[in-house]
């Protein structure tokens, strides 16, 4: 391992698979995880938080300083996070490449929802599998979200088709936050932002495009695993 080595900040997940690490470690002098991304979406309504760390797997790659953990992003969002996600979306090329994602990519399916469970839609519960094909119809592509729109949805009950917008405009927040977190921590500790979710590449790139954030962005392409 070199010195000038760079830094990597995996994102958007707060694990990764042991052969992407193994990847990673062989590239970068050290690899850096956020903890689970528990959003509170307003003083009453939050996402329940995993305590799950990489370096519970690996304690000697965190001992010899190689494995760096712990980086913070739950709580309330500040006005400029609540901004930045409402720019993408507004961004109709990002919408447009999350729904495709959302349509064709299990990781990003099961990292928002669990296909195999029931959901409470609403009032309702509703199959995952069901529920998941009614969120990949194209009008909700078509539909405008806003922050402050889930976060109204949030606060109150709601019939069967306003939790199935809930669900897509949360899912749409929580991938944005993701990936404004993202930038927030690789500009501030200095690190190079990698995946192995070309989903979230490219709605990264997307978004880097937008703000003119630095266009570095790596993926690591899996195969076999």
């Amino acid at each position: 391992m070199s010195i000038n080595q760079p830094h990597a900040l995996f994102y958007p997940f707060h694990l990764c698979h042991p052969e992407t690490l193994a990847r990673l470690l062989a590239r970068f002098a050290s690899v850096h995880f956020r903890d689970f991304m528990a959003l509170q979406l307003t003083p009453m309504s939050g996402i329940t938080a995993f305590q799950d760390r990489m370096g519970m797997s690996f304690p000697d790659l965190v001992d010899s300083g190689r494995l760096v953990q712990g980086y913070d992003v739950s709580g309330p969002l500040s006005s400029a996070m609540a901004a930045a996600i409402d720019r993408d979306l507004h961004d109709l090329e990002w919408r447009a490449c999350f729904h495709q994602a959302l349509r064709r990519d299990r990781r990003l399916q099961r990292g928002l929802f669990e296909p195999s469970h029931s959901l409470r839609i609403g009032d309702s519960l509703v199959p995952g599998p069901a529920a998941l094909l009614r969120l990949m119809d194209d009008s909700f592509r078509q539909h405008s979200y806003a922050l402050d729109q889930v976060r109204a949805l949030s606060k109150r009950r709601l019939t069967l088709e306003e939790g199935y917008h809930y669900e897509y405009g949360l899912a749409l927040v929580k991938t944005s936050a993701s990936l404004v977190y993202t930038q927030t921590l690789a500009l501030t500790n200095q690190l190079e932002p990698v995946t192995d979710s070309p989903a979230h590449f490219a709605l990264y790139a997307q978004s880097c495009v937008r703000e003119n954030w630095p266009k570095t962005n790596l993926l690591v392409i899996r195969v076999g695993y």
